[in-house]
């Protein structure tokens, strides 16, 4: 029997019981759906977070009072309990780290832009030094940033993004205009290039400030971020980091073998952290989609032993007019593929949809790759064949003149 016929036989077979068929492949399809979904989604946000770790550059080091990522209460209570990052720890870096490229601050806190009668409420406030702007690659659309005489004499200017231009800015040029951030009036000099919204949240509604104004304006009582431009990755980046390490524990007069009271970290520290997190979850989806895809296997194969009973008499004549063994073996087996085959179709387009339907609703981002769609729809086929050969050796095995008298 040529392939192509074979092909054909099933396809009529398929679509001569439609709804079977249809209920047949929710197995596949949810399975095969999840997976693609999943790995969409997955992907991009594994290129949003690398992109925004990366914001500050692979070669910049961080100091903190706490790690961004905890796992338990416990850890988190503990890291509570450690020093604030200060304004004077950052003075500190600044004189001697002579490894240091070059160093700055930050901190944020929500708070209310106003200019006439427009305001927001819970806009980003940052604090920054004047080395900052450069530090996290901030592109300007217009304007200029902080100079480091602005930053040392706390100068009343900011830098903006554009939604606190389009929000409350409005028309005309927003250069010079004054606003109040927390109550104190500040001249805008500079505005952010638009970055878009990420998760339904917009990434552009900040201002940025002076950290020393920040600090007159919001007090010292909570913690900073120090950010070290290490100038090199690898080897460089490793013995910048254990110089800040050793500054630090000389500045909290730490005893040897005690635990740091504070936390450096890398670009390549978040990078691991959050492959390791990617890899996890994708096992514990791989797991479901596997559970899926057998249940879908099962099923089809009970639906080919209903189909080899319900055309024994088929069988039979084909037997009759010459077909071997094999060609009904094959005849089977390809209808069986095929079904899973086009419950693998079907997944693919539902998890892609899925996924892209998300990312018009809540701006999560998503990142199609043809692998996982060439993968799930290998492993589909693969279960539609592993759970068709049974049916498939049942149908091969009838005897003609017993098929021949079976009643349609």
């Amino acid at each position: 029997m040529l392939l192509s016929e074979a092909f054909k036989i099933a396809l009529q077979s398929l679509w001569a019981n439609k709804m079977r068929t249809v209920l047949t492949l929710l197995g596949v399809v949810i399975g095969v759906a999840s997976v693609i979904a999943v790995v969409t989604l997955t992907n991009g946000a594994k290129r949003f977070v690398t992109s925004k770790i990366e914001t500050y550059g692979a070669d910049v080091v961080t100091i903190s009072k706490m790690p961004q990522t905890f796992i338990t209460v416990d850890e988190y209570l503990s890291f509570q309990k450690r020093k604030n990052i200060t304004f004077d720890d950052y003075k500190s870096i600044l004189s001697d780290c002579a490894s240091c490229v070059s160093v700055g601050a930050a901190r944020t806190t929500n708070g209310s832009v106003v200019y006439g009668t427009k305001s927001t409420t819970d806009t980003e406030v940052r604090g920054w030094t004047w080395t900052m702007p450069a530090l996290s690659n901030l592109n300007l659309a217009a304007g200029r940033s902080f100079t480091e005489v602005e930053d040392t004499h706390s100068a009343h200017v900011a830098l903006v993004g554009c939604d606190i231009v389009d929000n409350v800015l409005g028309s005309g040029d927003p250069l010079g205009k004054e606003i109040r951030v927390g109550g104190s009036p500040y001249t805008v000099i500079g505005v952010g290039e638009c970055q878009g919204k990420v998760l339904g949240q917009s990434m552009d509604n900040w201002v940025a400030i002076p950290l020393t104004a920040f600090l007159e304006n919001y007090g010292t009582q909570d913690s900073m971020r120090i950010y070290v431009n290490a100038g090199g990755g690898g080897a460089v980046m490793d013995a910048v980091s254990d110089q800040l390490r050793v500054l630090m524990r000389v500045r909290r007069h730490l005893a040897p073998g005690t635990p740091d009271s504070f936390t450096v970290d890398t670009s390549a520290t978040f990078q691991n952290l959050l492959g390791k997190i990617l890899t996890n979850f994708g096992a514990v989806v791989a797991a479901i989609a596997g559970i899926s895809l057998v249940i879908g296997g099962i099923v089809i194969m009970n639906i080919m032993l209903v189909s080899v009973t319900e055309r024994t008499r088929e069988i039979g004549v084909r037997k009759a007019l010459g077909a071997r063994r094999q060609d009904i073996l094959l005849q089977f087996l390809i209808e069986s593929a095929t079904m899973s085959l086009l419950g693998g179709v079907i997944g693919v387009i539902a998890g892609i949809t899925v996924a892209k339907i998300l990312t018009l609703i809540i701006a999560f981002p998503s990142v199609v790759q043809i692998w996982p769609i060439l993968a799930s729809l290998f492993v589909a086929t693969a279960v539609g064949l592993f759970f068709g050969v049974y049916p498939a050796h049942k149908a091969a095995q009838l005897d003609p003149i017993v098929a021949l008298r079976a009643e349609l």
